[in-house]
């Protein structure tokens, strides 16, 4: 049935298997073997070398290793799960050979007598009754059968390159082979991940692009929507089931926001967090359901719900923002999760509030001071991008006055202050650009003109670019405060603390400044700062004993900044009140875990050698780190106390990573590790890098709000799980996922000022050559 065929590559031998070619049966659309001379000849090709042996002599003994050799090379040493085929050439009571198929299938009896055949592989089932049924699709269904065992090697291979795994540069040479189920997922994961529309695999052009890619692609192999509808289902379950069995016995932190359909439907998307047991980092969508309103305990009886059908029994945070129906739905949980297995501390530390958020807030409040000179200068630069003459005079004017600059301006949105942050960041640079534009030319000058008399704003003048650039300083601070509340490749509950200790700094600083309306400003960020954060007491303390398991800064950090800030007094108490919750976690996790691992004491403990172990001077130097390591344990009785009495690790390593040093050194801290993987997993914002700048709502695509809810749920998930296998401690990922979002930023922000100068001709445009639609939402 098969020829065998070997190519030698280089010092690599591979071997092919060729096999019997197939015709279409156009009746049925199925395989099947083209005469009988040939299924003769396939039954003698299985049977190895029957023929050989009969013109030679040699025995039926012979012939049966034969066969059973040449079944073992086509399966690269497998062992068949189905007999030796020359089993098939025993003849039936009539006289006819037996088909082939019946190696894959068995005959089974049913109810009202009819005969069935089911696949030996997957159990799959097909009328076969002798007189009215064939063999041909059985036939089909044995090359397509995905739990057969010799199904890959079906067809001759090809090289191919394929990129290394865990992130290697560099691609490896593998042998594959075609497969339509293989390209019928990877389409539907496609489909998944870039957001596109079902109807895309039914046009011209697709199917010509694919049939090109892949000439054994036959177009009726390319699926229809609905087909592509029911393999995302499928890809969906599959990787639920993937993730339930990664969440089982796990405690994890939430996170919840809500979205907002074009026809008006709200959403609830539930994310959960968690460090694995590698010490990896992980964000899962758990649910993008519907809900009804937005009342507190409908939220909350929609995440318990989804909790007990994940089997998920241990919240320790949710995340959620300063809405007041969160106070409600955290209450809530906190009450029907009291008595949960996973239950840390009755849920007395579960409320969490998102930080981004509160930023956005005190931000708002701080523009609200300078409106009239961000207005001015938004005015100005507007006026420049409003057509391409007037950005070409703005250009002259540079060269004039001999600057250079790769910054473009660019407007603002106003539910995005990093935008006006943004924008004013690049318009203070040319400050003289604007002001010669007001005396020079007369275009600009009589626009502003005309808005003053009526009742309008005029152009900018020197103080307000003095006000913007003092205010573009100080909002420095929380943009990149914003981004690293934000980010979900890295821990962020251990930088939480740094950010708002600068900012807090910051703006007390500013509250004393000569400038009225920079103190002005600053007084009013402190109220509304203090509001939600107070005197440092209305933070979760989560976040503080996050500092303190950060092995850089560990207590020390703490009393350095509380005192800084409250005074030394003030600051003791605090760093006490500190240090008293983490003993509490540790007691409690001390209670809960089975304590069957001892802690090894110093006589024990085996040195770590670093280098050549044959050195004299290598080993002395182990042996001594070991012993400052017992002298500085001395009178501690617990790994709390050890851990912070020793000296902080990695302050000056720009590489750091907090969980690897986690992941190294929890076997000397076996339950305090437990508490740093539980509390470094706890995210400070709810929402992701690109909408933690928005004062808006999130709006769920013109894609999916096409879509039935359910539909938009396998979405939305499965699209999360498949991208989760980007890497997520490394530090190249991280700051190239930051550089790309800057870049997008930018973009989206120069298209969206360029956008009012093309309005009025793309319309002229769209009546003159007919609107055509850019995407269709059509499922």
């Amino acid at each position: 049935m098969h020829e065998l065929k070997v190519v030698q590559v280089g010092v690599s031998v591979f071997k092919f298997i060729t096999p019997t070619p197939l015709v279409m049966d156009s009746s049925n659309n199925a395989p099947f073997v083209s005469t009988q001379a040939d299924c003769a000849a396939a039954t003698q090709a299985d049977g190895a070398a029957a023929t050989a042996t009969q013109a030679d002599g040699a025995t039926a003994t012979a012939t049966q290793e034969a066969a059973a050799a040449t079944q073992a090379e086509a399966t690269d040493g497998e062992l068949p799960l189905v007999p030796p085929s020359v089993v098939s050439k025993t003849s039936t009571g009539s006289g006819r050979k037996k088909s082939l198929a019946w190696n894959h299938f068995e005959k089974v009896k049913v109810d009202d007598g009819v005969t069935m055949a089911v696949c030996n592989y997957c159990k799959k089932s097909y009328l076969a009754d002798s007189k009215s049924c064939g063999t041909s699709n059985l036939l089909a269904h044995v090359t397509i059968c995905p739990k057969n065992p010799n199904r890959e090697d079906k067809g001759q291979k090809t090289l191919a390159f394929e990129p290394k795994n865990d992130g290697d540069e560099g691609f490896k040479l593998v042998s594959t082979t075609f497969s339509v189920e293989a390209s019928r997922k990877a389409l539907a994961e496609m489909i998944i991940i870039d957001e596109l529309p079902f109807r895309c695999v039914e046009g011209y052009g697709f199917k010509k692009y694919v049939t090109t890619l892949q000439p054994k692609l036959r177009v009726k192999d390319i699926p229809s929507r609905q087909t592509v509808a029911r393999d995302v289902i499928g890809i969906y379950n599959s990787e639920r089931e993937k993730l339930r069995k990664s969440l089982k016995g796990c405690r994890v932190c939430l996170t919840t926001d809500t979205w907002t359909s074009l026809q008006n439907l709200n959403y609830m998307c539930l994310t959960c967090h968690f460090i694995d047991d590698t010490w990896k980092l992980h964000k899962r969508i758990l649910n993008f359901c519907q809900v009804e309103d937005h009342k507190g305990e409908t939220i909350g009886r929609k995440i318990e719900m989804s909790l007990r059908e994940w089997g998920i029994d241990g919240i320790f945070t949710l995340t959620v923002d300063n809405a007041s129906s969160n106070l409600t739905t955290v209450k809530f949980l906190q009450r029907v999760t009291k008595d949960w297995n996973g239950t840390v501390l009755e849920n007395e530390l579960m409320h969490m509030r998102c930080c981004a958020h509160i930023l956005n807030l005190i931000v708002g409040e701080g523009l609200k001071e300078i409106d009239a000179s961000v207005a001015r200068v938004r005015e100005a630069v507007r006026y420049v991008k409003s057509s391409p003459n007037r950005n070409q005079t703005f250009r002259n004017f540079m060269e004039r006055l001999g600057m250079e600059s790769k910054s473009l301006l660019c407007l603002d949105v106003p539910t995005r202050w990093n935008s006006t942050y943004l924008m004013l960041e690049t318009a203070e640079k040319f400050e003289k650009v604007f002001l010669r534009m007001d005396f020079e030319d007369d275009g600009y000058s009589s626009y502003f003109r005309s808005k003053e008399d009526s009742g309008g704003l005029g152009s900018p003048c020197m103080s307000d670019f003095q006000n913007c650039r003092a205010f573009v300083t100080f909002l420095r601070l929380f943009y990149n405060a914003t981004k690293k509340f934000s980010g979900s490749l890295y821990v962020t509950s251990n930088a939480f603390f740094d950010e708002i200790f600068v900012i807090q700094e910051s703006i007390s600083h500013l509250v004393k400044s000569q400038n009225t309306l920079l103190k002005n400003t600053a007084t009013n960020m402190q109220t509304k700062f203090e509001k939600y954060w107070g005197k440092g007491d209305k933070i979760n303390p989560l976040l503080y004993v996050a500092v303190v398991l950060d092995p850089r800064k560990k207590l020390r950090f703490l009393k350095f900044s509380f005192s800084e800030i409250y005074g030394i007094e003030v600051g003791s108490v605090m760093v006490d009140k500190v240090k008293a919750l983490l003993m509490k976690l540790y007691t409690f996790f001390c209670s809960v875990n089975s304590p069957n691992v001892e802690e090894p004491s110093g006589g024990e403990r085996t040195p770590m050698v670093v280098g050549d172990a044959s050195d004299p001077y290598v080993m002395v130097h182990s042996r001594y780190e070991l012993f400052l390591e017992a002298e500085q344990s001395i009178g501690c009785s617990n790994e709390v106390d050890k851990y912070l009495v020793e000296n902080c690790d990695g302050r000056r390593d720009g590489n750091f990573e907090v969980l690897g040093w986690w992941k190294d050194n929890s076997s000397r801290y076996p339950m305090l590790s437990k508490v740093a993987k539980d509390v470094l997993a706890v995210p400070v914002s709810t929402v992701a890098s690109e909408s933690a700048f928005s004062t808006g709502g999130r709006i769920v695509d013109p894609f999916r709000s096409s879509l039935s809810p359910l539909m938009v749920q396998n979405l939305v998930c499965a699209q999360n799980w498949l991208q989760a296998t980007v890497p997520i401690s490394h530090h190249q990922s991280r700051d190239e996922v930051e550089a790309l979002e800057e870049e997008f930023h930018d973009l989206v922000l120069n298209q969206q000022s360029s956008s009012s100068a093309s309005a009025s001709t793309s319309s002229k445009l769209g009546s003159s050559l007919g609107k055509r639609p850019i995407i269709s939402v059509e499922d």
